[in-house]
This record gives C-alpha cells, sequence and structure tokens, in this order.
C-alpha cells in the first residue's frame, strides 16, 4: 500500500465526500432498490437494473475512497519552514516569455483544480518545481511549447 501526501484540507474533502456517500446515497439507492423490486418481475424492470448500477458505482466510489483514506499522509502544510518548493507549497510564478503572474498551490492528485490553481505533485508544472527556489528559473513543457517562469515567491499557508 503505498502511502500520498494530501493536506488537512485536502484530507477533510476527502472523509467528507465518502461520509456523503455511506451516510446519504447508499441508503437512497437501497431504497430504491427495493421501491423497484416490488414492481414484479426481475428481468425485465429498468429501475432495477438502473439503481443496481448506480449502487455498484456508489460501491465503488466507497471503496476507493476508503482506500485513499488508509492511504493518506495527512500534511500540515502550515508547519512547513523551507526555502525550497515542495509538496503543499503556494508558487507564484512569472511567465518570462510574456511577464504574465500566475500563483499555484502544490497539492495530491486527489486535491488538484486547474481553476483553483491547485496543481498536482505529479503534473508536469510542479515536477519542473520542485526543490527550486526564490529567483530560480523553470522551464515547463507545455502542449504549447516550452515555457519559461521565474519563481517570485513560495508560501507554505
Amino acid at each position: 500500500m503505498e502511502k500520498f501526501q494530501i493536506t488537512s484540507t485536502g484530507y477533510q474533502k476527502l472523509k467528507a465526500q465518502l461520509d456523503k456517500l455511506k451516510n446519504q446515497e447508499r441508503p437512497i439507492i437501497i431504497k430504491q432498490i427495493a421501491t423497484a423490486r416490488e414492481l414484479g418481475d426481475l428481468r425485465e424492470n429498468a429501475e432495477y437494473h438502473s439503481a443496481k448500477e448506480r449502487q455498484g458505482f456508489i460501491e465503488a466510489q466507497i471503496a476507493d475512497l476508503e482506500d485513499k483514506s488508509l492511504r493518506a499522509e495527512v500534511v500540515d502544510i502550515t508547519k512547513i519552514v523551507s526555502d525550497k518548493i515542495k509538496f503543499g507549497a503556494t508558487v507564484t510564478l512569472e511567465n518570462l516569455n510574456n511577464s504574465q503572474k500566475i500563483t499555484y498551490k502544490i497539492v495530491s492528485e486527489f486535491e488538484a483544480n486547474i481553476d483553483e490553481l491547485l496543481i498536482s505533485i505529479n503534473s508536469p508544472v510542479a515536477r519542473a518545481l520542485i526543490g527550486k527556489e526564490v529567483g530560480d528559473d523553470a522551464e515547463i513543457n507545455t502542449p504549447g511549447g516550452i515555457v519559461n517562469y521565474e519563481i517570485l515567491e513560495i508560501k507554505y499557508l
């Protein structure tokens, strides 16, 4: 069982999602299956088959989240003191090609959400930044070509 790092916020979201599936979604689907059974012949009962399929999906999600919960290594990033970029860092970068600035937070794959500027520790951007310090340059290979960034700031919030 390979451990993975997750922020405390990400772990709380994981546990909340698991709780919702177990205590809200699962009971609803059990009731739907029971109601569909009452409709008669299960071989031609679309409601029953649909509910059973949904149940399988929910149970698979629960198993996946329980596995993640057991393998999670919760990192309190507020206690990290480092001049180097590592898991949990909030990094402000300047694109040296067009002078635009962007700030990313490096998180686990489970927490990653590019719309919120949360990037996975395993993403090409994060891999290029890990171990670097303020003032260092990072060359990142993107689908649009190579982009050069300067690291302006590193925080652990």
